[in-house]
């Protein structure tokens, strides 16, 4: 596989923090800024990043409540799968896979830190968002428009 993997525990339930995955009322909290519609299988649905003017369509492939999400993400097609696993003390465990990325050499690695990075701070938005009601503005702070203008 070629891709990226990153996974937190989040002391919830896996039916709260699928949901947060699933309504984009609460994702916006910790990810995207908004979201066209719930993920449902088949749907297309646009994400948007508001503060860098970017956003990807974005189509479910497989749902099933409280256990699992596949999507595809658009430009260019990957797949995106979101499990989460109930431990015994009710809390839950994300893994978030990203892969099928058709770059190669360092395109590829760029690609998979790329995507490691970002999956990384969704899972910690989602964690402090979820467990402390805190929204840290990771997403909007990772890359702020002064730091842009003057170059990563």
């Amino acid at each position: 596989m070629k891709g990226s993997e990153c996974q937190m525990l989040i002391r919830k339930s896996a039916e709260k923090v699928f949901e947060a995955f699933i309504d984009p009322e609460i994702t916006k909290n910790f990810w995207f800024t908004y979201g066209s519609d719930k993920l449902e299988v088949g749907k297309k649905v646009v994400w948007k990043w508001e503060m860098y003017d970017v956003s990807t369509t974005v189509i479910a492939k497989e749902i099933i409540p409280g256990k699992k999400i596949i999507i595809e993400w658009d430009e260019p097609a990957t797949t995106v799968d979101f499990d989460f696993k109930t431990l015994s003390d009710g809390s839950t465990y994300v893994t978030i896979k990203h892969f099928g990325f058709n770059q190669t050499g360092d395109e590829l690695l760029e690609a998979i830190k790329d995507s490691t990075g970002g999956f990384t701070t969704v899972l910690d938005g989602l964690k402090a968002f979820l467990e402390h009601n805190i929204n840290l503005n990771l997403i909007a702070d990772k890359f702020p428009a002064e730091v842009m203008k003057h170059g990563k």
